[in-house]
């Protein structure tokens, strides 16, 4: 079988044979070409040793103890790109589940492709000829995913493996093997020996792919969630009010499916939107209530993220979306000031993901029309007033110019001022002149304690 391979990817592979090496495309390149997909990256391997490889190649970097050896290989224009190639390799026993406990280079490319997680990540391409030892193209083809060898050997070496084969399900649309599943189930707890950055990064790649609802719903079927995000799982068989038709867990997953952005972030937090309802339901049925459980759900999605080693930026973001995906909006009922205070509340930086997270969540309850007329009456209303002013750098004067006018020494006092001064503007966005605010100000200053704090 011969695949068309980018130019440098060919002049990589030249550039070993001609030094004397084997070389091969390995992994998943291989995998997406024998499935007609446009490989994103390029790994390879050979039996040249890294200092080998790093003396055939002009352009390298290596700092790791695997091998690895990233090589730039120039493209057009001067672009340059990256291929990392690591020696065929065997490992040892994986005593903490998660790295071997030696490497041995020089192997033979049988034992380098019989460590490798699954069949259709366990083939190799030399330009010329595929070799596929563990029945990785027939699996493609059954749209399978199996590990290579016994799966509790694998998923002993490597936990995040288990992790892995759900996501490449989600991404790829394929089904995982009985007997590998069946593993899942059984080792699902060594999961937790898995750090939560590399748990985090699985999770994204997952929320990104072509089929995350598969994807979450396999992690839930096999019990990797309970371990992973336990929160999430409490949903599992709570049911919901007349408003919804799924459970609390199905709702979310739905909600994720159906959320209309490209972001993971925001897949996410349509993911955890509902997290907080099973732990303030109350009553039972139809009539059955869930007050507050956006705020409780939003601190719960923080601790989430924050063990799952999120940044500090994004467990804010996430957490904020999840709190106020509830926001309260009906036509005839909320005046242009309420609107402009809506904005000012959820921030015109969230106004589309929270958008996407409500056209998800209305769609994950059972109800089919994506936009409801108020949503649609809502983002009307808001390109109409989004220009006007929604905080305090948007006012005609500033925290100077209010201890010039009062004699106020910067403090709080000057903070309290401008948020006076900036409720008048979101009631009537034409106050928001120097003359008025400035007038405003002293009124302020005058009719309050604040005075007590300017310059003697």
């Amino acid at each position: 079988m011969k695949f068309l391979l980018p130019q440098y990817v060919e002049q990589a592979l030249t550039q070993l044979h001609d030094a004397g090496f084997d070389a091969y495309v390995v992994g998943g390149s291989v995998r997406d070409l024998v499935l007609g997909r446009t490989p994103t990256d390029f790994d390879m391997t050979t039996n040249a040793t890294p200092e080998q490889i790093q003396k055939t190649f002009a352009d390298t970097l290596y700092n790791n103890n695997f091998g690895t050896v990233v090589v730039r290989m120039p493209g057009e224009q001067g672009m340059r790109h990256e291929i990392e190639i690591t020696p065929y390799r065997a490992e040892a026993e994986y005593s903490d589940q998660r790295h071997p406990d030696s490497v041995k280079f020089g192997v033979s490319l049988e034992e380098d492709l019989k460590r490798r997680d699954f069949t259709i990540n366990a083939m190799a391409f030399n330009g010329n000829k595929i070799v596929d030892l563990f029945g990785g193209q027939e699996d493609c083809q059954r749209k399978l995913i199996r590990t290579v060898g016994k799966p509790e050997e694998r998923f002993n070496e490597d936990a995040l493996r288990m992790l892995r084969a759900t996501r490449f399900a989600a991404q790829l649309d394929f089904h995982i093997e009985d007997e590998t599943f069946t593993a899942i189930q059984h080792l699902g707890k060594n999961i937790l020996r898995v750090s939560g950055e590399r748990i985090r990064d699985e999770l994204l790649k997952t929320l990104n792919a072509e089929d995350p609802y598969r994807g979450f719903w396999l992690m839930h079927t096999s019990g990797l969630l309970q371990h992973i995000l336990p929160e999430l799982e409490e949903g599992s068989g709570v049911g919901q009010n007349k408003h919804h038709i799924y459970t609390v867990l199905t709702h979310n997953l739905f909600s994720m499916q159906f959320c209309p952005s490209d972001d993971p972030l925001v897949l996410f937090a349509a993911l955890l939107h509902d997290v907080g309802k099973p732990r303030v339901k109350e009553g039972d049925g139809p009539n059955s209530s869930f007050h507050a459980h956006e705020h409780v759900g939003g601190r719960m999605v923080r601790k989430m993220m924050e063990r799952l080693k999120f940044s500090r930026k994004d467990c804010d973001r996430i957490a904020h979306l999840v709190s106020q995906h509830m926001f309260y909006y009906n036509t005839g009922e909320i005046t242009d000031a309420g609107v402009r205070r809506l904005i000012k509340r959820i921030g015109r930086e969230n106004l589309d993901d929270l958008m996407a997270i409500r056209i998800g969540d209305r769609m994950g309850s059972g109800t089919q029309k994506e936009k409801p007329y108020k949503l649609i009456e809502l983002e009307r209303r808001i390109r109409m007033v989004e220009k006007d002013p929604m905080d305090t750098t948007m006012l005609k004067i500033d925290g100077n110019d209010i201890m010039r006018i009062t004699g106020l020494t910067p403090g709080r006092g000057v903070g309290e001022i401008m948020k006076a001064l900036l409720e008048d503007v979101l009631e009537d966005p034409s106050l928001n002149t120097e003359e008025y605010l400035t007038k405003r100000a002293q009124e302020i200053s005058a009719s309050t304690s604040l005075s007590v704090t300017k310059d003697k």
